[in-house]
């Protein structure tokens, strides 16, 4: 091997004499070699080894290497090179694999391509070798290597990965050959490829050494964040591992003294005296002693014991026996019910009833109450009035959506993450074994392929069946019996029937202007004061002012639109009051469209003026009565034709037809009209068009509208009707007569006209609901005839 010295010039141009001039050429990869120090390389390639060799055979050992800018990993020849590089001396060849062989050798200087005289089948270039300066280093120079020492020390103390390579450097420190000096330690600098690459061209010493002291401090910098990162590392897993072995050295000592026994046997006592303690059955008994047996057996580091022990803390859980104590004054219970509702007289009836039940029998079975009625009529609060009226504690959770039957059942233990049911759940966090439940939005419960939820309820809510309820999780019978269980809906249509069977309905109707003013004076505003921090005498409404939100803004059958306006209202009266400094507001009538805006809905008729083929009809939705216009034109047409528009159901579509058959038929005994559907065309149209509607219970609307269309007879103002007719005209009964009722009073309907088998639904009704509505029974279409054109 040959070195470089660099005080002896002569030596150097000796060395330069012998150095081939033209060298083949292997691209380096991840970085440039810098000369001077001896380095091992791998190469990969049956090409590259057959150069190695080669090279060894024919230039004396002698390769040139550069780094690559672009690698073709195909064919190394087609590789984009830098034109700068270093001529490198193998010393040694290993094989290490099928065509991988590791070189031993050592960079001697840096040379520049002078031109390519190969690439194919191996790239050659002259070169033009660039020699060490000669001169002695000036003090500048000196300062930078001083620098260089300083540095590489203090990234010697932080970082040791490389201490042997650098102790032996700093041992041969020689501020007289700085050249071979900065080349050794830039071997060993981590930088990136292309920082090295732009080092390796520098051939100015007082550049390069100004370059390298930056290169060094970079790495010092990021050699003392890694140690930073390390000890924090070492610091949590040396105090993790403290903790441990004190731990394990205390649980010993416990142990000795006898103060602690192992994990498993502690556990299991402390499951098995909390077990003790409750009124389990025979089946639970014998079941708890088994996995009691079990759980002392386990390790306590086996994912088995995590299994058994929630599994015996979920029956530990359960109110087994445990009963709170029903109120048994049905006056104090009414007192309840009057307090926190207003109206819901025969909703408050039947609920009393019930319980009177309850409290006779000393349980429950057989009581299932299901609660149906629009949006916002206090269904959900009902419920837990039921609860404080018994004085028992209340749970609540929603089945609308549920699609999954393990809901309702729970899962099977094989599953990890398994857990018990929604019931078993509620019954572990009330305590007690004789809540209220309640299931709201049962007819929006769903079905896929997990399962159906709604068949799943079938057992919980059959009073022959919940007394020995078993979810998948528990395994064991559970009774449900003394569970009052008490659903919500918004219709019937969607709960499956068998479902329905088991519950007793109870109706809730929406409420009328009157109740809805009273409802807001009593429990509304003040709890919207209280909510925004205000005392009652701070803000007060007036009646009028009531009146207005609810006729204008909030005409829905529920209350909770009525309680975001006047919740809207309050914010907006507090930043009036924040800014003007006043400390109270009353709110009047003329305040209201200032605070809400303009009226969302219109007091005025929708047909401004009278038209003949409009009648309107009452209809029944989820969300409570609602009114609905049907209107008819003609067309003149050589035939007969008819067609309807309005997003019709079916059942709603044939009763058109039915209408308009029953229509035509009676005209053709009228001289006057016989003719008029025979050379008309027909369009029957329900307004709304973006709305849904189905149901028969538009027949006699619809009939009236086309009657009124042939005759040119306008219809009475202010009138209402529901009715489905058949074809010879008879006219059948409907349901929600209640909440159609209030539907027609709401909008000022003074004359309304019911099937004549209705009279006994409407005969129940209270006396503030039928207030001021004239109401004409219809057995045949003509009964509807003789009230719909009466002056």
């Amino acid at each position: 091997m040959t070195t470089i010295e660099e005080e002896n010039p002569n030596q150097v141009q000796a060395v330069e004499d012998i150095l081939p001039h033209n060298l083949t050429i292997l691209p380096l990869l991840q970085r440039p070699v810098f000369p001077g120090m001896p380095i091992p390389i791998a190469f990969t390639g049956k090409d590259k080894v057959s150069v190695l060799k080669k090279a060894m055979e024919q230039d004396d050992g002698y390769i040139g290497l550069v780094l690559a800018k672009e690698i073709d990993e195909e064919d190394y020849t087609e590789s984009e090179l830098y034109e700068v590089g270093t001529t490198f001396q193998i010393m040694r060849l290993i094989p290490i694999a099928p065509d991988t062989m590791q070189v031993l050798g050592q960079g001697i200087n840096r040379f520049k391509r002078k031109k390519t005289i190969l690439v194919k089948p191996q790239i050659r270039w002259e070169v033009d070798h660039q020699a060490s300066p000669k001169v002695k280093p000036d003090q500048e120079l000196r300062a930078y290597m001083m620098a260089i020492s300083g540095e590489i020390k203090e990234l010697l103390k932080i970082n040791p990965l490389f201490q042997e390579q650098v102790n032996m450097v700093v041992s041969q420190l020689n501020y007289d050959a700085p050249s071979m000096t900065m080349d050794i330690i830039s071997n060993l600098l981590s930088s990136s490829a292309e920082e090295l690459q732009e080092l390796l061209e520098t051939f100015d010493l007082h550049e390069r050494a100004k370059m390298l002291v930056g290169l060094i401090k970079q790495d010092l910098e990021i050699a003392k964040i890694q140690k930073r990162i390390s000890t924090q590392i070492e610091e949590k897993v040396s105090a993790q591992q403290k903790e441990f072995f004190l731990r394990e050295q205390l649980k010993a000592i416990k142990k000795e003294l006898g103060i602690e026994k192992e994990d498993n046997e502690s556990e299991a006592e402390k499951l098995e005296k909390k077990l003790g303690e409750l009124e389990l059955t025979d089946e639970a008994e014998k079941v708890v002693e088994q996995e009691l047996e079990k759980l002392r057996t386990l390790n306590a580091q086996s994912p088995e014991f995590n299994v058994t022990r929630n599994y015996l803390e979920i029956i530990a859980d359960l109110p087994w026996g445990k009963f709170t104590d029903d109120n048994h004054n049905i006056k104090k219970a009414r007192k309840i019910l009057d307090q926190e509702h207003f109206g819901l007289d025969e909703v408050k009836e039947r609920i009393l009833e019930f319980l009177s039940t309850i409290i006779r029998r000393g349980k429950v079975a057989g009581s299932i109450i299901c609660l149906v009625g629009p949006p916002g009529v206090g269904k959900t609060s009902i419920g837990k009035s039921i609860a404080h009226a018994l004085g028992r504690k209340f749970y609540r959770f929603s089945v609308g959506g549920m699609r999954d039957e393990a809901e309702i059942k729970g899962h099977r233990r094989t599953y990890i993450g398994a857990m018990p049911g929604k019931l078993i759940q509620a019954l572990r966090r009330v305590e007690a074994a004789n809540p209220v439940i309640m299931l709201d939005e049962i007819d929006k419960i769903g079905s896929s392929f997990r399962g159906d939820p709604a068949s799943a309820l079938l057992e919980v809510l059959d009073p022959e069946q919940n007394s020995t309820f078993v979810d998948h999780y528990l395994d064991l019978a559970f009774d449900l019996s003394n569970v009052l269980f008490v659903t919500t809906a918004n219709q019937l249509d969607t709960i499956p029937g068998p479902l329905l069977d088991r519950m007793e309905i109870i109706r809730l109707a929406g409420y009328i202007l009157e109740e809805k003013i009273q409802i807001a004076k009593q429990y509304l505003v003040p709890k919207q004061l209280e909510e925004t921090g205000f005392s009652p005498s701070e803000i007060t409404f007036t009646t009028g002012a009531l009146k207005k939100i609810v006729e204008d803004y909030a005409r829905e059958a529920g209350v909770r639109n009525l309680e975001k306006q006047i919740r809207k209202i309050i914010r907006k009266v507090n930043l009036k009051m924040a800014e003007n400094g006043t400390t109270t507001f009353k709110v009047k009538k003329e305040d209201v469209e200032s605070f809400l805006g303009k009226a969302v809905y219109n007091t005025e008729k929708l047909y401004n003026r009278d038209t003949p083929g409009v009648a309107l009809g009452l209809a029944y939705t989820s969300i409570g009565g609602a009114t609905l216009y049907i209107e008819a034109t003609a067309i003149r047409s050589k035939g007969p034709g008819f067609k309807q528009t309005g997003q019709l159901g079916d059942v709603m579509r044939e009763s058109s037809e039915i209408a308009y058959s029953y229509v035509r038929g009676l005209l053709s005994e009228d001289k006057e009209y016989a003719k008029f559907f025979d050379e008309h065309f027909v369009h029957l149209h329900v307004p709304a068009g973006a709305t849904p509607k189905d149901g028969p219970s538009a027949g006699i609307t619809m009939s009236l509208a086309l009657y009124s269309l042939a005759t040119g007879r306008i219809v009475r103002d202010k009138l209402a009707m529901t009715g489905e007719i058949t074809l010879t005209g008879k006219v059948l009964p409907i349901g929600g007569v209640k909440e159609k009722t209030i539907a027609a009073r709401r909008v000022g309907i003074t004359h309304l006209i019911l099937p004549i088998d209705n009279k006994k639904d409407f005969d129940e009704l209270p006396d503030h609901i039928k207030k001021g509505i004239n109401v004409h029974y219809a057995d045949y279409f003509k009964d509807v005839l003789k009230v719909a054109f009466e002056k």
